[in-house]
């Protein structure tokens, strides 16, 4: 599985021999053919050691997946999924008690990281872009905000119940105001909320290495609801979709190449395992403009200093920029989300953490676990600089 399976064919080589003639008895009389094999060829990883570990010990044992990028060239820093197990135990002979007990472990065989969720208000990174580069908003736009927005009979409610009054957009992205970005969502209409999510690449496999694992989410339109529901496509659909729930699912390697995105100034990276790797050269710009960038560091980094994401807003860190999310699963408990960047002027390294039906808050419950990841990084960053 994973970097092993990827990379057994490098690593492994292959065994020389010879073809041979020989009498009766068995003796060699002359070597027809000889091939004298080779060795394998090292792979060097882009994992960092100490960053997994840290990584590791920040998800503990709540299942769900903690990816860690450098948003400049890809490279894949740390990559963590829960529950896991120990690959050690398929060496030798399982047993039947061994076999039971991780099957009783929700599905240690996946690597979550990989997988589709609901991205919830993590999405409204793309509402935003959509919002802005469609035209119908600017930055100087100001929506009122409500306890609910009323589809037909259905009230889609904002996370507070209560609304937040008059917001811009930095404001909603700071207070995750579902009424205001659902607001965005029914003007620029579910096509441009598509392209935009497909520019930042959901509904499309990466581009890792570990494409045999990797889901391509899905960015859900008309055809398909008509496909595999049989019913039409309704503004509900839409307004579910600006804020990241319904049928849409990414992956948290994908909502991390999203972030990304922002923090290296518009461009979607390939995310990779390998060292060296030609990933380098597949970047493709998203085509924000400046002030849509702009606008999207400035909300997210408003997200960190005054909004849902405070709990990073810490000394221990440099500036980080940031969004929460949290996703209903119903009747299951809430997913929760937290993606980020820093510093953020300059952005070193993207961590996005997902707690699987964890319950309560993407900034209270994903958000310290970014936190520790972070931490972990720049202590390690300021001792280098110190020796």
């Amino acid at each position: 599985m994973g970097a092993e399976a990827i990379f057994e064919q490098q690593l492994r080589g292959y065994r020389g021999g010879q073809q041979v003639e020989i009498d009766g008895p068995g003796r060699v009389i002359r070597v027809l053919g000889e091939n004298p094999g080779r060795l394998g060829q090292d792979v060097q990883l882009t994992l960092d050691l100490d960053l997994q570990k840290a990584a590791e010990a920040a998800l503990g044992n709540r299942i769900g997946a903690i990816v860690a990028l450098n948003p400049e060239t890809g490279e894949v820093l740390a990559m963590v999924s829960r529950p896991a197990f120990d690959p050690n135990m398929f060496t030798g002979q399982i047993n039947s008690g061994q076999w039971q007990q991780l099957q009783s472990r929700k599905f240690p065989f996946l690597n979550r990281a990989l997988q589709g969720y609901p991205p919830a208000s993590t999405f409204k990174i793309v509402t935003t872009a959509a919002g802005l580069e469609s035209g119908r908003y600017s930055r100087s736009t100001i929506l009122p905000t409500y306890p609910y927005l009323s589809i037909g009979s259905t009230r889609f409610w904002d996370w507070n119940k209560a609304g937040f009054g008059p917001l811009d957009f930095t404001g909603a992205m700071a207070n995750s105001s579902n009424t205001f970005f659902g607001q965005i969502g029914l003007g620029v209409s579910e096509s441009t909320l598509i392209e935009w999510a497909q520019k930042f690449g959901f509904g499309q496999q990466t581009g890792i290495e570990l494409s045999d694992e990797e889901a391509h989410g899905l960015v859900p339109n008309a055809t398909w609801k008509q496909e595999v529901l049989n019913e039409d496509w309704y503004p509900g659909d839409t307004l579910n979709f600006s804020v990241g729930q319904g049928a849409i699912q990414a992956t948290p390697l994908q909502v991390a190449v999203m972030f990304a995105a922002i923090a290296n100034g518009g461009n979607r990276i390939t995310p990779h395992l390998q060292k060296g790797s030609d990933a380098l050269t597949r970047r493709q710009p998203v085509n924000l403009s400046p002030t849509t960038l702009e606008e999207l560091q400035q909300g997210l980094r408003a997200v960190v200093t005054r909004g849902t994401g405070k709990v990073l807003n810490i000394p221990s860190l440099p500036p980080v920029a940031g969004k929460s999310g949290t996703a209903e699963d119903p009747p299951r408990q809430s997913h929760t989300w937290f993606g980020a960047y820093a510093p953020a002027e300059k952005p070193e390294i993207v961590v996005v953490a997902f707690a699987e039906n964890s319950g309560g808050g993407g900034g209270s419950i994903a958000g310290p676990i970014v936190r520790q990841v972070l931490e972990a990084y720049f202590k390690r960053e300021e001792t280098a600089k110190a020796q």
